[in-house]
């Protein structure tokens, strides 16, 4: 079953969409994000929630151009696209689960609706530069950016999509092995207590 959604996920990367490598970047970049809570100049709203704050990071106006140089060549604007699609998705499947019958005219204002709010992905990718900026100093982030420019940094951008799909579809299939072997090991535990299962 994973190994099926994994495939699936790598077969849409493949066609042109981006998800395994946008669900893993979103990811990566929720990961980047995380330790900012603890910072200084986040909220203690925040904190709590396991969230940072994204206005009260603190980041001087230099590593937030470079960090801003810095998800533009990674691209992370591709990454978040997909999101305000699903968002609308979720909100168009929910009116026709009760007004099935306005099919034609639910389609058409959700295609309306996304094209409004597509550009709000912007609000993300500005997010992303400056949680980059909290994390790395000016430096850092200097030679992030001169690395990427560069033919190696080129070929990473170019190469990791593939082997985190790679690295997906392997997953799915090591974890429903491994799944196997869990369940033929908890029914023996079991068995030794009396249940047959």
């Amino acid at each position: 079953m994973i190994a099926n959604l994994s495939t699936r996920l790598a077969g849409k990367r493949r066609a042109g969409g981006s998800m395994v490598a946008a669900a893993l970047v979103t990811l990566a970049v929720a990961g980047l994000a995380c330790p900012a809570m603890a910072q200084p100049g986040s909220s203690p709203a925040a904190a709590a929630q396991g969230s940072p704050d994204a206005e009260t990071v603190q980041v001087s106006p230099g590593a937030l151009l470079l960090a801003k140089q810095i998800v533009q060549i990674k691209k992370v604007n591709d990454v978040f696209k997909p999101i305000v699609a699903g968002v609308v998705k979720k909100a168009r499947d929910s009116f026709l689960q009760t007004n099935f019958m306005y099919q034609k005219d639910i389609d058409e204002v959700a295609i309306n609706v996304e094209k409004q709010f597509a550009p709000r992905v912007s609000e993300l990718v500005d997010v992303s530069a400056r949680f980059y900026a909290s994390h790395f100093t000016e430096q850092e982030l200097r030679d992030l950016l001169t690395f990427y420019q560069s033919p190696l940094g080129q070929k990473a951008l170019a190469e990791e999509p593939k082997v985190l799909d790679q690295s997906m579809v392997y997953a799915g299939t090591w974890a429903d092995n491994l799944s196997i072997e869990i369940v033929a090991a908890m029914r023996t535990e079991l068995k030794k207590r009396g249940h047959d299962m």
